[in-house]
């Protein structure tokens, strides 16, 4: 199936970038060591693809899937074969003892590359996952950058997401708050980010449940209101690489907007793929009358589909890179826009957040409530609505 005409594409966003300086890439990759957190999920997966192929000296890949890192493995055999270099995985959660033995024991990398995050909006429906939440995006992160720092390493990279522009929803907030402990780390190690749009089809997405409902018949559900970029996970591994090894400290990359990257809707691509199937999608009113349909239409060479507007908590109307009051460098590369960040920190503000987190946590008892106020403080503009519904009452 071919995912760049699934999101009205018909060519990569950042073929050129990475023409021009692959030579310098591979130079860079092919004497450097790296150490990828979270590099079994899908994102980690192509950036781990995309540093494997240009023959790393050392390559390690840390994540808490076991499963998904044996298929890592597997994928980059079949495709790819071996290398000179030190390649090895490891089924480590990060905020364990036991990573922190790993990082102890060895823990020497030019390059760390953060790719771990709960990034799902439906993670802030209650309070337990809300505070996973805030260790796996912030505190995990801040603790890896500091043994990065202890260990010597020459740069770190950790990636965000464009809902830490102007964030509206928990997810989105976790991340921005995450960017300012970045800040904070810059002034000992150089390091790099970025934000991009929904990665395509990655592991847990909505474009993947569409996958998962046809192989399960069952019906495709998807929101028709809702516009979002998309880039494939090929494109996510190579701005991340990219960011990594020609960021400067603190610039945070994002994918120039062009004729080639722009909004579609999940209810759009989700007829493109009904049709690359062979399916004609059939609008159903109902959650009822799309269960029972499901059981004859596929037959006749029709999908039921249930396409409504949205409304849970966290949703955002339209999707945005970077915010006004940030500073821009649209000329460097083609197809990759950098943000410019000067040091700026709070150091006070950012005391206050762990602290307060570290009581909540003392009590073993807290609220979502607790955790809204604390980002409001962090950020007094966010834009949270409680609307009361989640995504894990819907199809």
């Amino acid at each position: 199936m071919n995912l760049l005409s699934l999101i009205g594409r018909d060519k990569e966003l950042f073929y050129k970038d990475i023409t021009k300086y692959n030579d310098l890439l591979k130079t860079i990759v092919q004497k450097s060591r790296f150490l990828v957190i979270g590099g079994a999920g899908s994102i980690g997966q192509a950036v781990t693809k995309e540093i494997f192929r240009r023959n790393p000296k050392k390559l390690h890949i840390v994540d808490i899937s076991e499963n998904n890192m044996v298929e890592l493995v597997r994928d980059i055999r079949s495709s790819y074969g071996y290398i000179d270099g030190d390649f090895q995985t490891f089924a480590l959660d990060i905020g364990s003892l036991e990573y922190d033995a790993f990082i102890e024991a060895d823990g020497q990398y030019d390059y760390v590359l953060n790719l771990s995050a709960l990034k799902h909006v439906r993670s802030e429906k209650d309070p337990y996952t809300l505070m996973r939440m805030i260790d796996v995006n912030i505190f995990n992160t801040d603790k890896s950058i500091q043994q990065s720092i202890s260990k010597g390493a020459k740069k770190y990279f950790c990636v965000s997401t464009d809902k830490a522009a102007n964030p509206v929803n928990m997810m989105g907030a976790s991340k921005r708050i995450m960017e300012m402990f970045l800040m904070r780390r810059s002034k000992d190690i150089s390091i790099s980010t970025a934000r991009f749009a929904n990665v395509a089809f990655s592991d847990g997405s909505l474009l993947y449940g569409f996958n998962q409902r046809i192989q399960k018949l069952q019906p495709i559900v998807a929101p028709n209101d809702i516009k979002r970029y998309f880039v494939v996970p090929k494109e996510s591994g190579e701005l991340c690489l990219m960011s990594c090894i020609f960021g400067e400290n603190r610039d945070v990359f994002f994918p120039k907007l062009s004729e080639s990257l722009h909004l579609i809707t999940f209810a759009d691509i989700a007829v493109k793929y009904l049709k690359e199937l062979g399916y004609e999608p059939y609008l159903c009113e109902t959650e009822d009358e799309a269960r029972e349909l499901i059981k004859t239409l596929p037959q006749q060479g029709k999908w039921p589909c249930l396409f409504t507007s949205s409304d849970t908590t966290g949703e955002k109307d339209f999707e945005e890179f970077f915010t006004e009051h940030e500073a821009l460098d649209l000329e460097s590369f083609d197809n990759l826009g950098v943000i410019k960040n000067t040091f700026k920190v709070n150091d006070e503000l950012l005391n206050l957040f762990s602290s307060r987190i570290q009581e909540l946590k003392s009590h073993k008892a807290w609220s979502k409530q607790d955790i809204v106020e604390l980002f409001f403080k962090m950020i007094p503009d966010f834009g949270h609505k409680e609307t009361g519904k989640y995504l894990d009452a819907k199809m």
